[in-house]
Parts: structure tokens; C-alpha cells; sequence
């Protein structure tokens, strides 16, 4: 299975007339995956946290929608196998693991995968970001690659730039196109180590990202990815509400 790194949207994705069709026709051209491991920018907890392992209900992680983006659902099987195959893959010195039973999948989660896989019938298991630190981050991501090949697609679910302030501005923000079209090149030329010290090599870096846990996923699927970077390639681009919504496939 390839590893991707996704720009999530927000609740309002759904009413978007172009993204979902994307982020559908996107999972349309993958290999089928059996399970799906996700990480999202909106679970932050130490130690590595493994979430729920059955169907529970989803975390709607967000205030001030209208009602009926509190009634969506996605009640997708669990993944019992996966938490056990993660839990050994990530075993070592410095890599603890807790379960986090009752946690469900936040809207970084469900939100795609309504789009992706609207039956809501592959296996999710959602893990924590332990840290926001990149290097570490590629680091559980080169341990998680082994499950690529027992069929399980790993996700990193950010938002390619997030700062909410360009929500109250028209347009797109120059600090949001300059950091997307400089991480586009990065991408393209494999530079993981500009990516990984993306803050000080960027233009605009701390603009596009004042809190970098959006764009923190990227490395759990660069490392889960590393050797096959030169296969990367943006599968959706363009920006949603100034924001850009780089979407990323590798292998």
C-alpha cells in the first residue's frame, strides 16, 4: 500500500463542490486497503496512543457548526489486528504505547474517509501524535512501514497550511501560496532535511504554520515512505478557504 499525507478540511468539506469528488476519485485509483491506520493533526498525547479498537462514536471536535455536522457518522469496524500489529512494530526503547479504549475517531479522521470510503466498511485504528517533533515523527513512520506491506494504508491527516486567520481574509494569503509552492518543490526534490526544519527554511513558515501539528503528519508518512520519496506526487492541490490543501501520495 502507498502512504499518503492529506489535507483534511473541516466539517464544510462535505458541502465543497470540488474537494470531496478529489478526495473520492483519489481513493477510487488506490489498491483496496485492509485496514487503515490513521493519524491525525487533532489527537496530540503522550505516550503513542492507540484508540479505539471497536466502533464507537465519532469525537466531533469542534464548536460553532450548524447541527447537522454533529449527526454525521461512520461507523467503521475497528481494527483489533492492526493495534496488535502497531503495538509490536513500535516496540523498542523510547517508543511506550497506551490504549486509549473509548477515544473515536475526530473529525482529522472521519472527515476524508466519508470521502473516501463512504461505506465505512475497511478497518480504522487511529494513533496519536506523540510529539510534534519531525525527526521523531519519521522515526515511528519508517517503524510503521512493515504494515504497508500486510495491507494497511497509513494516512497522516494535517492541513498543508493553517493559520484560521486566513479565514477572515479574501483570497489567498501570500504566506500561505509561498509555503505550499515551497513545499511542493521540497517534495519534488525528496529534501527531507528542508522539510524536516520546514520552520527555518521556509518562506513564511511560522505564518503558514503558528502551531505546527497540521503539518506534524507528513513525517509519520515520509518516514513510512522513506526509500520511496522519489515517488512522491501531489494528487490534489489548489487552495480551500486560503488554505492549501496539498494532498500527497508516496509508493
Amino acid at each position: 500500500m502507498p502512504a499518503l499525507y492529506l489535507s483534511h478540511g473541516a466539517p464544510p468539506l462535505a458541502d465543497d463542490p470540488l474537494w470531496p469528488g478529489e478526495l473520492a476519485a483519489w481513493s477510487a485509483r488506490l489498491p483496496r486497503p485492509k485496514a487503515i491506520l490513521m493519524v491525525s493533526a487533532h489527537w496530540e498525547e503522550a505516550p503513542l496512543a492507540l484508540g479505539a479498537t471497536r466502533t464507537m462514536p465519532l469525537v466531533y471536535d469542534f464548536w460553532g457548526f450548524p447541527e447537522h455536522y454533529y449527526t454525521v457518522r461512520y461507523p467503521a469496524p475497528g481494527a483489533p489486528e492492526l493495534a496488535e500489529a502497531v503495538r509490536k512494530v513500535l516496540r523498542g526503547p523510547g517508543t511506550p504505547v497506551q490504549d486509549i479504549p473509548d477515544r473515536g475517531l475526530d473529525h482529522g479522521a472521519y472527515v476524508p474517509l466519508v470521502e473516501m470510503y463512504p461505506e465505512a466498511d475497511i478497518p480504522v485504528l487511529q494513533i496519536s501524535l506523540p510529539t510534534l517533533d519531525p525527526a521523531r515523527l519519521m522515526e515511528i513512520g519508517r517503524r510503521l512501514a512493515p504494515l504497508r506491506d500486510e495491507g494497511v494504508l497509513i494516512v497522516g491527516s494535517g492541513f498543508f497550511t493553517h493559520n484560521l486567520a486566513a479565514l477572515r481574509q479574501s483570497g489567498i494569503p501570500g504566506w500561505s501560496s509561498e509555503f505550499d509552492d515551497w513545499g511542493r518543490r521540497a517534495l519534488a526534490a525528496g529534501d527531507v532535511d528542508a522539510l524536516l526544519d520546514f520552520e527555518h527554511k521556509s518562506p513564511a513558515g511560522r505564518l503558514a504554520h503558528p502551531r505546527t501539528e497540521h503539518f506534524a503528519p507528513l513525517f509519520v508518512a515520509l518516514g513510512a515512505a522513506e526509500g520511496e520519496l522519489a515517488s512522491g506526487r501531489s494528487v490534489i492541490d489548489g487552495f480551500w478557504m486560503g488554505l492549501a490543501k496539498r494532498s500527497v501520495q508516496f509508493g
